[in-house]
């Protein structure tokens, strides 16, 4: 059983930058690749990027270049580097499995950028 936990975000002026975690417990077998996803008041959850056990990132068009995918294997923790923040990034972010989601959504972690 996979048990994720989202850490790091926060309220930050439009232009700023936050890093944010995900500490991911438990494996599922042959599920390497992780990713980062938001949803925003009133939307549908959204894909942002992910990245493979061998650190290959993938990144959605709306993101791509303001923000970056890494992972430590070591310490089973995904992050995801968010610079340029606007307004319309404001929603609660969350981590899972990709491309498929497989485990449980955490609480995930609210980022709110202000204009």
């Amino acid at each position: 059983q996979v048990q994720l936990v989202e850490s790091g975000g926060g309220l930050v002026q439009a232009g700023g930058s936050l890093r944010l975690s995900c500490k991911v417990t438990g494996s599922i077998p042959g599920i390497n690749t992780m990713a980062w996803y938001r949803q925003a008041p009133g939307k549908q959850r959204e894909f942002l990027a992910s990245i493979t056990n061998r650190h290959m990132p993938n990144y959605a068009d709306s993101v791509k270049d303001r923000f970056a995918i890494s992972r430590d294997n070591a310490k089973n923790t995904i992050y995801l580097h968010m610079n340029n923040l606007k307004p319309e990034d404001t929603a609660v972010y969350f981590c899972n499995t990709a491309p498929r989601v497989f485990a449980s959504w955490g609480q995930g972690t609210q980022v709110t950028v202000s204009s």
